[in-house]
């Protein structure tokens, strides 16, 4: 077996890329203190297709030399916008029919194993500060709240590897759709 070269691996260009279908997901990053979560979220949300990425409250946003070092790139690909009240976009995209859940550990929380996206329905994911995760306001506004299931001896994980957990997980669950 023999490692690919980069360019033989046919990736899109930043035109290929805004011309293709996207995944109905947007992620909404609130209070991320990270610049290098920032950029490893976008790096994600390039190789997932993710629709939009917004960035509320003290989230930084691009262009950064921060941000850049684990984005690679992706912040020009990747369709972004900033907002300074993660509520009233949670609002604004509700009214436009998407469904918002909440990342977090909560009462009630479903498991992510557990959810099925809907075909036809458009989802916005919620991802909260590194050290208080997603804020009580945003889990009471969310229209349901999926918890990644761990087992381990920690209760939580950082905040890239939980956009990629759950990129991964709607990623495969709408290719299976």
């Amino acid at each position: 077996m023999r490692k690919l070269k980069n360019e033989e691996l046919n990736r899109k260009s930043i035109d290929e890329f805004k011309a293709s279908e996207k995944l109905p997901l947007y992620i909404v990053l609130d209070n991320i203190r990270s610049l290098n979560n920032i950029g490893s979220v976008f790096r994600s949300s390039d190789a997932f297709l993710v629709k939009k990425v917004f960035l509320c409250g003290i989230t930084a946003t691009p262009p950064h030399k921060d941000i850049q070092k684990t984005a690679l790139g992706a912040t020009d690909a990747v369709d972004w916008a900033y907002e300074n009240s993660v509520i009233d976009l949670i609002e604004r995209l509700q009214e436009e029919g998407v469904l918002v859940l909440a990342i977090e550990q909560a009462e009630g929380a479903r498991s992510l194993l557990d959810f099925i996206p809907e075909k036809n329905k458009t989802y916005a994911v919620v991802l909260g500060n590194e050290v208080l995760g997603v804020q009580q306001t945003v889990v009471d506004r969310a229209d349901d709240v999926l918890e990644i299931p761990q087992e381990g001896t920690k209760h939580s994980l950082n905040i890239a590897v939980a956009t990629g957990v759950v990129l991964w997980d709607f990623y495969q669950k709408f290719k299976q759709q």
